[in-house]
């Protein structure tokens, strides 16, 4: 295990369903359930949703949980959770709760939430901690995996989006590996 790289597990970005960037609320929230469907059903074997922007590129994922951010528009002026959460700091993040007014009105207007926005207002990129080369270890992916508690690290080309390493996929070949142990 320890040669295999990166490029040797990620699934290519060209095996997984996408959507634009410019997408509503509501067709995200329907292109989600439909690739939940087709996965339940064995007609897919992916259940991630990825995003592209007008040029093609693509730009990130999409997710049940990022469909409630879109709910919330007040979340993009905070960015501050993790870091007070990490310094066990979690009374601070109450009080944030309160005075950005977070989901103190979260399904008023729903509808035209639902019509008007867009993906990309409430779409988050990967950052540092979730991105990794197809030329890195596996090594590398565990620690990220672990500290970070991501289930989908995006793997790069320089600058270029080429697939997805799932945690899942990595766990398969963790066990596959020790049960070839023998023990």
């Amino acid at each position: 295990m320890e040669k295999l790289k990166v490029q040797d597990l990620m699934v290519s970005t060209d095996r997984f369903p996408k959507i634009s960037d410019s997408a509503t609320f509501y067709q995200a929230l329907s292109a989600l359930e439909a690739v939940q469907e087709k996965f339940l059903s064995g007609q897919s074997e992916q259940r991630i949703l990825l995003v592209e922007n007008k040029e093609g590129k693509i730009v990130g994922k999409i997710s049940p949980i990022d469909l409630f951010v879109g709910l919330e528009t007040n979340y993009s002026r905070v960015n501050a959770e993790e870091t007070v959460k990490r310094f066990g700091l979690s009374y601070i993040w109450r009080s944030m709760q309160k005075d950005y007014n977070l989901w103190e009105d979260p399904f008023k207007d729903l509808c035209r939430k639902a019509s008007d926005v867009q993906v990309k207002r409430f779409l988050k990129t990967p950052t540092a901690g979730q991105s990794v080369s197809t030329q890195d270890t596996l090594a590398k992916c565990f620690h990220l995996f672990v500290m970070n508690r991501h289930d989908t690290l995006f793997v790069f080309e320089g600058n270029e989006m080429v697939g997805l390493l799932r945690f899942s996929d990595v766990y398969q070949k963790v066990s596959q590996t020790m049960k070839a142990c023998g023990l």
